[in-house]
């Protein structure tokens, strides 16, 4: 399925419950579209989220899907009603730089990130910033969190990794410095590692607990990576190639192609929906492609034979000296520039 947004999108989000897929574009507009297998999706609501022309950078849903939350080159942080699409409330200067990330950390907080490599961590009900990282030297270009250590772990452009503690407030670790950009993260294995996808088309596993060099790595036969987590084994990553892949982690290897979006454009970004049956992804142009990922998964995709990979090339062979943790670390056992990720509970309620 695809939808013509009209402009350059630069993030998705899919609905929490629901069949519904909203997308933040360069021009500050924010679109929402009911999507399905059998119908092709219909736009739900198109408002201004951002003036000037300000890029809404992020799209959020929040309150189990009732408000939806954006973050703009303007520096500020917008709450809109998903059912009417009325400004709910806006944070304005929330950064002293362009929000380049967010994330849902747990019922009363979130994080954002911004262009210069300030971590952001707010109160959604005292509607306050109650802590700050200043780790990086530049744009923050992915963030996940971890509940059970209650962890930020963070990619910048500035080449590094950084693990921010929330319970002491403190930055944990930075790791080392690396030539191979790291433009996305996921935690993987239960928690023991954590993987992330760079501009060089290098994939970087860390050991949890040891991040100060990479632990493993291996090469993507493409570059400008980014990547979602399908499961605890595997990955769906994106690439500049324009291919969709569905990648296996330790063993390391391309289990296969599972679709394309154009030569002429990169995969700059993959969310999938609440019950993981659509892929969503947006690049360079004004279309967002959404997959049926049952379809995918059932090996009725859609890459031309001439650029199939070989998936048993030696970039992508098992190791008998790869890194095979057996062990969760203690703490976890029980337990672009311009594009980029939130989710809260009643972040900016009320006026």
């Amino acid at each position: 399925m695809d939808v013509n947004l009209g402009t350059t999108p630069f993030d998705l989000d899919f609905h929490p419950c629901s069949s519904v897929v909203a997308a933040g574009l360069i021009n500050g507009y924010l679109q929402l579209y009911k999507y399905g297998a059998d119908t092709q999706p219909q736009r739900l609501l198109e408002v201004q989220a951002h003036a000037n022309n300000e890029s809404c950078r992020v799209a959020r849903f929040i309150d189990s899907g009732g408000v939806i939350l954006t973050g703009s080159s303007d520096c500020s942080i917008l709450a809109t009603d998903v059912e009417t699409g009325t400004p709910i409330n806006r944070l304005e200067n929330a950064h002293e730089h362009p929000v380049s990330r967010m994330v849902n950390l747990t019922e009363a907080t979130i994080a954002t990130g911004d262009d210069e490599g300030c971590i952001k961590v707010w109160d959604t009900r005292a509607r306050t910033c109650c802590n700050s990282f200043s780790v990086h030297e530049d744009y923050i270009s992915d963030m996940t969190f971890v509940p059970a250590s209650m962890n930020i772990l963070a990619t910048s452009g500035d080449g590094t990794l950084s693990v921010n503690d929330l319970r002491k407030n403190k930055v944990k670790c930075q790791s080392e410095f690396s030539e191979d950009e790291p433009l996305s993260i996921a935690v993987m294995k239960n928690g023991r590692k954590v993987v992330c996808g760079t501009l060089n088309g290098v994939v970087l596993l860390y050991s949890w607990g040891f991040f100060k060099d990479c632990s493993d790595r291996f090469l993507l036969p493409a570059q400008s990576v980014n990547l979602v987590k399908l499961d605890e084994d595997t990955l769906i990553m994106g690439a500049d190639d324009g291919i969709i892949r569905l990648v296996g982690v330790l063993p390391n290897r391309v289990i296969r192609p599972l679709g394309e979006r154009s030569e002429d454009f990169p995969v700059e970004k993959l969310a999938l929906s609440h019950d993981k049956n659509f892929l969503g992804s947006i690049s360079h142009d004004p279309m967002l492609k959404i997959w049926d990922m049952r379809e995918l998964l059932d090996g009725q995709h859609n890459v031309p034979s001439h650029r199939k990979l070989d998936t048993d090339d030696d970039d992508s062979n098992d190791d008998d000296e790869m890194d095979m943790d057996i062990k969760p670390p203690k703490s976890l056992r029980g337990g672009r520039r311009e594009s980029n990720n939130a989710s809260g509970s009643g972040f900016f309620a009320g006026l």
